[in-house]
């Protein structure tokens, strides 16, 4: 089979398309034909080596995509070959065929494509559980959304309005801005301007009821901009590690630190199953609306790395066998 891989760490120009064995058969496990592949940063630094590869080289990127099963292992009962399945975080996903243990698979109901699955489930997945499990967002409250034009900002932005709250969202540019607002923002500020100032000012001077905070660098400034007994949600430091919190600073001002990662609460087959099928109800009933994605083949791999380091995309970047 066809994978897209790479030997030593580096640019995009490490990634290449090579022909591999096929993952082999297991009795717990299934192999999926991959029709879609998600692209995350993730990748990004995987590809650089800022995060831990487990074996050993040719290595193999991705965690994310959908498919069709096209062989089942004989201790796994739940579905059957020619079913239609996503995944979130299986790894080895850059490649035509992708063995995915039985409690992992994540099926695709008719009104969800597999380029849909691909674009929506681990960032979707992300923005679920920071609004109901890190913070539970209700109606009335206002919201700051830091790099709302990314994928995960997107959702957060459209979950919190379906959600009956205020939206403020914080960008790098006009063209991002533009899409903040077309995600539902009531007020979109950016990073470079006086942005605790101006939220200050469209809060009555108050701040915001919760922060989530994915720049890191922004930490101490997004308490700034949080009213007394507000909460930050910190869940990503794509800008740099945070300044370390005083914690004599959340006692004087009574506000709240909470920390949040996808993979404490994908911690079973039935988490993933209910968190997947209400992603999947709302997309349907078009409560969210999910962007087209930018489309790369396999092998064309490279440049899909090149796209989603320059930060111009504002939707999901995919990889297509």
């Amino acid at each position: 089979m066809k994978a897209l891989v790479f030997d030593n760490f580096g640019g995009p120009e490490v990634l290449s398309i090579r022909e591999i064995e096929e993952p082999k058969h297991s009795k717990s496990e299934v192999i999926v034909r991959m029709k879609a592949i998600g692209l995350n940063f993730a990748d990004v630094y995987r590809r650089k080596g800022n995060y831990h590869l487990v074996g050993n080289p040719p290595f193999i990127l991705g965690y994310e995509g959908a498919g069709v099963i096209e062989y089942i292992g004989e201790d796994v009962h739940c579905v059957k070959v020619g079913d239609r399945v996503g995944f979130a975080d299986v790894p080895h996903a850059n490649a035509e065929l992708v063995s995915v243990s039985a409690d992992k698979l994540l099926p695709l109901p008719d009104g969800i494509s597999f380029e849909t699955a691909a674009s929506v489930l681990l960032q979707g997945l992300t923005a679920q559980y920071l609004t109901s499990d890190s913070y539970s967002v209700k109606e009335g409250e206002t919201v700051l959304v830091h790099a709302a034009a990314g994928g995960v900002g997107q959702l957060l932005t459209q979950i919190i309005k379906m959600k009956g709250g205020q939206v403020i969202c914080l960008t790098s540019s006009n063209d991002k801005a533009t899409v903040a607002k077309q995600a539902g923002a009531n007020h979109v500020f950016l990073y470079e301007s006086e942005w605790i100032k101006s939220i200050k000012d469209v809060t009555n001077g108050q701040g915001v009821d919760l922060v989530y905070e994915s720049v890191g660098k922004t930490l101490l400034d997004s308490f700034e901009a949080t009213k007394i007994r507000g909460t930050v949600v910190f869940f990503g430091m794509a800008g740099g590690d945070p300044e370390k919190i005083d914690p004599r600073m959340l006692m004087d001002t009574s506000k709240a630190l909470i920390g949040g990662d996808l993979w404490n609460v994908l911690t079973s087959h039935d988490e993933r199953q209910k968190r997947a099928a209400e992603l999947f109800e709302w997309i349907m009933s078009k409560k969210i609306l999910i962007k087209e994605p930018t489309l790369f083949s396999l092998e064309d791999g490279a440049d899909a790395h090149r796209l989603l380091e320059s930060r111009k995309s504002t939707g999901k970047i995919l990889l297509i066998p």
